[in-house]
């Protein structure tokens, strides 16, 4: 799957229940979910730190839909022009 493709999964998907949660509730859950994935990173297993990148790759792209970012683009510097 494409990154576009996923990023109009997620909106198909969660977008509707997203908005209604709203930007700041959705940057609370990312940021739980981030200390999730750090401690799956830390004392975890393989299938638990695979489970916890999915969630916050997910929450990632559902901000973005939120606020109308296109993830290939917010990526490209990375290809053409990497920091």
């Amino acid at each position: 799957m494409k990154i576009s493709e996923f990023q109009t999964h997620i909106e198909n998907v969660y977008g509707d229940k997203d908005r209604k949660r709203g930007v700041a509730m959705s940057v609370a859950w990312l940021a739980e979910e981030v200390g999730e994935l750090a401690q799956a990173i830390r004392k975890g297993t393989h299938d638990e730190r695979v489970h916890e990148f999915g969630d916050v790759i997910a929450w990632v792209f559902s901000l973005a839909n939120q606020v109308g970012v296109d993830i290939d683009v917010a990526i490209e510097r990375y290809i053409t022009d990497p920091p």
